[in-house]
């Protein structure tokens, strides 16, 4: 029997941060660097910092309570929790269990990590979106979470000074024909992966005394080729994605980039042709969250009235494996 495929679309969403910020200036008598240095490399002012007590399920678990009461949907509603991260509190269980029956998720709901570099929501987004098209689920709540702080080399000041920790979830739920997501795009080349990458802890090199003596445990990454990446696919991905929709760029009222680095950001927006007021921009306040990034970006701008309802949206990311991928979405 044929079955129809239902739109899904965003039904709430919800953000959480740390109250610790930690400024350019803090930094400065840490590491070698300064606060105009970082700002003119990447736009970042200051980042949130998760607290000894806690971890990635800890952030996960507050922004997707919040989540859950934008929608109006009570957790026993939820049917699958997929958790964007590359953060996880441990190897196993996943991360996305542990919020499952934090927040009170039915026992028999389904619950997964996935893992796609600071792309991971932009691809749990479309997995979401699919157990919806499908009939499979009605409510599936998307997360993306990190607590990047922990996987920082706090002595290399190439990387400790552009990452920040937050958490961002969403409730997908079906939508009318013609709402909600529009189009998907993920893509991913695995020759980059040494670009960007945790080396030790891992079945290749399980942790050992010469793993932690090496740093190996540490997020490494070869800055100058990452950037060359992000800075041709995002206007890539994005006008694919637009096609994909049957939309021109013309048509697109708001853009969510990965917030990274904000020399990343504006050659994306020119090449799409967007206005830098119809983009948003939150790198100053948060850094570079990872999966989190796109969520919190997109909390904003909707909370700041910046989208509304029948707007499209274009939402673009790029990370570590190398991934990249992008979503157009009619709110």
């Amino acid at each position: 029997m044929h079955r129809e495929v239902v739109n899904a679309g965003i039904l709430g969403i919800g953000t959480y941060v740390p109250e610790r910020i930690l400024t350019n200036t803090e930094l400065e008598k840490m590491v070698d660097t300064s606060d105009e240095w970082i700002r003119s490399r990447s736009g970042i002012c200051e980042r949130r910092i998760a607290g000894p007590e806690q971890a990635t399920s800890d952030l996960a678990s507050n922004a997707a309570r919040r989540a859950l009461a934008d929608a109006g949907t009570a957790p026993e509603e939820i049917d699958l929790v997929i958790c964007a991260t590359d953060t996880a509190d441990m190897i196993f269980p996943a991360t996305a269990c542990l919020v499952q029956d934090r927040i009170g998720v039915k026992k028999k709901a389904g619950a997964f990590d996935l893992a796609a570099g600071c792309t991971g929501f932009i691809y749990a987004l479309t997995v979401g979106s699919q157990f919806i098209a499908a009939g499979a689920c009605r409510r599936v709540l998307v997360i993306g979470a990190e607590t990047m702080s922990r996987v920082i080399d706090w002595k290399d000041r190439s990387t400790c000074v552009l990452f920040g920790d937050g958490a961002g979830a969403v409730v997908l739920g079906p939508v009318s024909t013609g709402e909600g997501i529009l189009a998907t795009k993920l893509y991913s080349d695995g020759s980059g992966g040494p670009h960007l990458l945790l080396p030790a802890g891992g079945s290749r090199r399980p942790a050992s005394s010469d793993t932690l003596n090496s740093r190996l445990h540490y997020l490494q990454m070869n800055g100058r080729e990452v950037f060359k990446f992000a800075v041709r696919v995002m206007g890539e991905a994005a006008e694919e994605v637009i096609a994909e929709a049957g939309l021109n760029k013309s048509d697109v009222d708001f853009f969510i980039p990965h917030q990274a680095n904000i020399r990343i950001i504006e050659p994306a927006a020119r090449r799409l042709g967007v206005p830098m007021e119809k983009v948003m921009v939150n790198v100053d306040r948060y850094g570079n969250t990872s999966t989190a990034s796109i969520p919190l970006a997109l909390e904003e701008a909707v909370r700041g009235g910046r989208i509304n309802k029948g707007d499209h949206v274009v939402v673009v990311g790029f990370g570590a494996g190398l991934t990249w991928g992008a979503v157009v979405i009619k709110w």
